[in-house]
């Protein structure tokens, strides 16, 4: 089943697939933009304050363990992201070669490009990196023994954050079930998320995960596993 999108994001990136596109392979080369809410759209990481996200403490826990993604799964990368009230947009590329490393000035992209081609590798010389330090990264989350698909990435990310969340005394957290993903299939589409990622604080009182705009959609049936 897929979950439609209607709102800001609507026409731009075309509609964000529930789980997974059937009869894709998530662990080949590639660049994902990921969308992550919390159950019933609770607001829950902070609130935006004159255009620009206040983070509070569950939201500098789920902007840290989204950083340290590299760390648990060598040979990804992660790119734009922020953290809204109740959800989180991220890019994340998986061994990606035409991606351009991100920086400010959006021009500076096409003479950065040779970035990624020369990390190419990546994936395939640390391939064993996941298994000899399985039982450091993933002692409560279960072994990673092969290259991670976005599933495996999304739901150690939700994992982890959800613990510490309610460590630290949030005892009811929980994230929505599913996430959403679109496959950015070249650099221009690259450049209009990573736009969206950064002007999302400033449209939030048209955005349609925003409780006070309405319901966007209902989450599909089929849930992650």
């Amino acid at each position: 089943m897929t979950g439609h999108v209607s709102g800001p994001a609507a026409g731009r990136f075309g509609n964000r697939r529930s789980i997974r596109l059937k009869g894709y392979d998530y662990t080949q080369p590639g660049a994902y933009f990921v969308t992550i809410c919390t159950q019933d759209r609770q607001c829950l990481f902070g609130e935006v304050v004159e255009g620009g996200m206040l983070l509070n403490d569950a939201g500098n826990i789920v902007e840290t363990e989204w950083r340290s993604l590299p760390q648990r799964f060598p040979g990804i990368q992660t790119d734009a992201f922020v953290v809204m009230p109740n959800h989180i947009h991220g890019v994340i590329l998986v061994g990606a070669r035409f991606i351009a490393p991100m920086r400010v000035n959006p021009g500076t992209i096409n003479r950065n490009e040779g970035t990624i081609n020369r990390n190419e590798g990546t994936i395939n010389r640390n391939e064993g990196a996941i298994n000899r330090n399985e039982g450091a990264i993933n002692r409560n989350e279960g072994a990673i023994n092969r290259a991670p698909t976005l599933g495996d990435i999304v739901r150690a990310f939700k994992a982890v954050t959800s613990r510490r969340i309610r460590q630290q005394g949030s005892t009811a957290f929980a994230w929505q079930r599913n996430y959403y993903e679109h496959i950015i299939r070249n650099e221009q589409t690259l450049v209009r998320v990573r736009e969206y990622i950064a002007n999302n604080p400033r449209q939030w009182a048209l955005d349609s995960e925003n409780p006070a705009v309405g319901s966007r959609w209902m989450a599909p049936g089929s849930g992650e596993r």
